[in-house]
């Protein structure tokens, strides 16, 4: 199975949240990535007549500008947990500038659809949504645990 199809999978488990957490996440110690706040998680679950959907959201802003968030939910039970360089096989998110004038912050955002039949396959349990921000600069900030949720059987 390709890298692809398991993040579309795991980004449609997350249909069934039951509540989404907002986090705050800047680069590793003495690192110049990106800060990344504001993050969160919405759902509209699927029903019998219509797909649901998982959006997720953040605030992401760095010196250089902001080049782009990739973005993956993933179940908690998930060994090993997903790192950076996974990360590199995920979609990105869409990004607008936001803020004051001159500010070098971005929203930015993901949407998925998330059909009946995929939410009844994925995992249920704690999920997370890992992000990794790119500065236009180079610099970047992995974040395994922006939002969390749980998804319910």
């Amino acid at each position: 199975m390709s890298k692809r199809v398991v993040t579309l999978s795991a980004l449609a488990g997350a249909a069934l949240l039951a509540g989404a957490g907002a986090y705050a996440f800047a680069g590793e110690a003495g690192s110049t990535g990106p800060e990344v706040t504001k993050a969160s998680a919405a759902y509209v679950a699927p029903t019998a007549d219509k797909d649901g959907s998982l959006t997720f959201t953040a605030r992401v802003s760095d010196d250089s500008g902001v080049r782009n968030l990739k973005v993956l939910a993933w179940p908690a039970s998930m060994t090993p947990a997903p790192d950076a360089e996974d990360m590199a096989h995920v979609e990105s998110a869409t990004c607008e500038p936001s803020g004051r004038s001159g500010d070098k912050a971005a929203l930015c955002t993901y949407t998925v659809k998330v059909t009946s039949a995929e939410a009844a396959e994925s995992p249920k349990g704690a999920w997370h949504v890992g992000v990794l921000a790119s500065a236009k600069d180079g610099g970047r900030t992995f974040a395994p645990k922006a939002a969390g949720f749980t998804v319910k059987g």
